[in-house]
């Protein structure tokens, strides 16, 4: 029998859960919600953790939360807190018994784990005044007098990143915790904390199911808000505000995700297939450890049948410090779409290599498309075994990079993009196929060769190989490089001395004299480049046959005007002389090492043809991601 929960502020976990008498808490309505039934939440806010308790059984008999229609509904991971007393000056303090966490205090807890690389004593806590968050100092005097930092700090690889809210960073907290008691002192400035709405992080996550197998759930409408996660590499745990947790077919729609302390949105894995053993033993790098980490999974269902195939569609996701979303191999076969995403990783608080707006590893043939990402400290990664995944009309700009793919085989598509960071593209991958996108800023191509990772049979979470990154088998069509002043590195010229087809490639390496793989580090693998635009300083692989190289500068700009956002291009008189073929399975060569075809998840025929407005290109058209793009002036609403 299907029924419908209903969850009101008024209500009561003693009631029978009716419209009419309704259960106080969400938790209450997980405990009991069986497939097939619908939770509907009420206007207010909960403070709670919600716990499913039960799975859906199929697509068809989900369990479904949802707020009820044109009600404001906020999960919060924090508590109120009104009894601050002042210190002196504009710093108050609070002392809280350690009992109030229970067995989690964000306050105790360090950023921690694999690949963090800067972390000054950051803790998993939160303040905020009215919605706010505020600073982490590393000391009591430091809240006295908050240091503000205006200049851009470099990190990894040589990335420069602006400094963010120097206003804002007046506004600090630090806090001591000894047996009993945790002390938070915090700067208020000109607020009195007991006069506004001032909250502080408590729990781990805000809708997260401490079992995994809670299969087919739907999760739509909410507001959920300043959650105490923990940093999320992909060989630990990996929590976020919201999440599946080891599972198969969430729907995550339509909410407001925000302030999570390091992730939003997880589709990752689980602890028993490690937990940052490389930072708590010493002993091997994380890399060894998240090699490991497959073969576990494979031993506890990974798998097609059992994992993965959530969809994450039409949220906005915003001001989390580590990632919007994150997922290593659960986030196989899946769909992210239509999403807004900005403001991640943009406090540099703490610093390493899984920040992202959206940071996966093994994504299995997932489809990442329709997305707005802006103003974050990397746009989207994509790390390890990308393998049919399709990275398509997402709008990139105002990140300190826009996308990075890595250590992979192939096949993967990025098509129909616009990407417009002054680091637009760091490619350490190889089976790439990038095809009709505008790209605006630097490009950087590396080899990997000292770290060998695995490749699968099509469709699926079975091994076939291994394989380092030897550079090339790249496929680079119909796109539009835009260089600029003090730019470097536009376009694919860094392609120079590679070969252009698999038989000239296999003949080389058969003329090498070297060992039986020796010759195979030393040939450079094919690339198949044609009939690219090289604007303003941009410049071209010197092997590619039809191409359109000019100095003009098309002065490319995006444009928000409130909800909305615009390209405005001005394209050279002879920009549409240069028309290019729509590309498919049948014109992209297959992949080597793999020796798997560019196709569908279900393996069908893939075929390139949908701009990035979802226009339809029949036959040859202009280059780039948008059909209508022209000679002359140009602009064109490209997010609504």
């Amino acid at each position: 029998m299907v029924t419908e929960y209903h969850v009101a502020k008024n209500g009561s976990d003693q009631a029978e859960g009716t419209k009419q008498a309704p259960f106080l808490t969400i938790n209450k309505a997980a405990a009991v919600a069986m497939a097939g039934d619908t939770v509907i939440v009420h206007e207010g806010v909960y403070r709670e953790l919600v716990d499913p308790q039960n799975p859906g059984l199929s697509n068809w008999r989900r369990i479904t939360y949802k707020a009820a229609d044109g009600e404001k509904v906020v999960i919060k991971g924090s508590e109120q807190i009104d009894s601050w007393e002042k210190v002196e000056g504009s710093v108050w303090q609070v002392v809280i018994p350690n009992a109030f966490f229970g067995n989690y205090n964000p306050y105790k807890e360090e950023i921690y784990g694999d690949w963090v690389v800067y972390n000054p004593n950051r803790h998993l806590g939160e303040v905020y005044v009215n919605g706010k968050s505020f600073y982490e100092a590393e000391s009591l005097d430091e809240v006295k007098k908050p240091e503000v930092k205006t200049e851009a700090t470099e990190f990894w690889q040589g990335i420069t990143i602006p400094a963010h809210d120097p206003e804002g960073q007046k506004y600090v907290w630090h806090a001591e915790v000894d047996d009993m008691n945790t002390t938070i002192y915090t700067n208020f400035q000109d607020f009195d904390p007991n006069e506004e709405l001032t909250e502080i992080n408590v729990r781990k996550a805000c809708f997260f199911p401490e079992k995994t197998g809670m299969d087919y759930i739907t999760v739509q409408g909410f507001e959920m808000a300043q959650a105490a996660t923990p940093w999320t590499p992909p060989t630990a745990d990996q929590p976020g505000l919201i999440g599946p947790h080891w599972s198969k077919g969430w729907i995550i729609e339509n909410n407001d995700i925000h302030d999570a302390k390091c992730s939003g949105i997880s589709m990752g894995k689980e602890a028993s297939t490690g937990d940052n053993f490389s930072s708590k033993r010493r002993d091997k790098p994380g890399y060894h450890y998240q090699i490991e980490s497959v073969f576990s999974a494979k031993k506890v269902g990974w798998s097609k049948e059992k994992i993965g195939s959530h969809i994450i569609r039409n949220n906005k996701i915003h001001d989390c410090g580590q990632n919007g979303v994150v997922g290593h191999l659960g986030c196989i076969f899946s769909e992210v779409s239509g999403n807004h995403i900005y403001n991640i990783a943009v406090k540099r608080q703490f610093y390493g290599h899984e920040i992202a707006g959206i940071k996966l590893h093994a994504a299995i043939d997932t489809q990442i498309e329709d997305n707005r990402i802006h103003d974050c400290t990397l746009g989207i990664w994509l790390d390890w075994q990308l393998q049919g995944t399709r990275v398509t009309r997402n709008l990139f700009y105002r990140n300190s990079r826009d996308l990075f793919v890595e250590v992979s085989s192939g096949p993967f598509i990025v098509d129909h993009n616009i990407l417009t960071a002054d680091y637009a593209i760091d490619n350490h991958a190889q089976g790439g196929a990038f095809v009709n996108n505008i790209v605006r800023g630097h490009m950087e191509h590396r080899k990997m060769l000292d770290r060998s990772t695995p490749y699968h049979v099509a469709h699926s979470t079975d091994i076939k190989g291994f394989s380092p990154v030897y550079g090339g088998d790249d496929r680079w069509y119909n796109n539009i490089f835009i260089g600029d002043e003090g730019i470097e590195g536009v376009g694919t010229d860094h392609y120079k001395g590679y070969t252009t087809s698999l038989e000239e490639y296999i003949g080389s390496v058969h003329n090498d004299k070297g060992s039986d793989h020796g010759a195979y580090n030393v040939v450079e693998q094919p690339v198949y480049i044609n009939q690219n635009a090289y604007l303003n300083g941009a410049n071209p692989f010197d092997r590619e046959e039809d191409n359109l190289v000019t100095a003009h500068d098309p002065e490319i700009k995006i444009v928000e005007d409130g909800d909305e956002v615009y390209l405005e291009l001005n394209m050279s008189e002879d920009f549409e002389d240069l028309l290019g073929d729509v590309h498919s399975t049948h014109t992209l060569e297959r992949v080597r090492l793999t020796d798997v075809d560019f196709e569908n998840p279900d393996g069908s025929e893939v075929v390139l043809n949908a701009d990035l407005l979802g226009n339809i290109k029949e036959g040859r058209s202009v280059l780039g991601p948008l059909k209508e793009l022209k000679s002359g002036k140009n602009r064109i609403k490209v997010w609504d």
